[in-house]
């Protein structure tokens, strides 16, 4: 399954949630399993993001739908990145 790197940045109102809420982290990343998402490693950084997330997701419109509605609820802007294997792309660029 395609993995897929997301970089995501909380707003004011998505910081308050997870102050108020940290659990609500593990609830979003439930909500993406039954969109078919499976969520591998998860970190909290510090920087121009808030959380990076590695995730496997069945294509590109899987990825992109969940990306538009998490986004859609206004507590988090998400940029997502298709990731691939190195020796994939060290057998491609032969």
């Amino acid at each position: 399954m395609p993995v897929y790197v997301m970089l995501s940045k909380l707003t004011e109102g998505g910081a308050d949630t997870i102050k108020l809420r940290p659990e609500r982290i593990r609830e979003v990343d439930s909500e993406m399993e039954r969109w078919g998402i499976k969520v591998l490693h998860q970190y909290a950084v510090l920087g121009e993001y808030d959380f990076v997330n590695i995730v496997e997701a069945p294509d590109n419109l899987a990825i992109a739908k969940a990306s538009v509605e998490l986004g859609s609820r206004g507590s988090v802007h998400i940029e997502t990145l298709p990731a691939i294997p190195i020796e994939e792309f060290m057998e491609a660029v032969k």
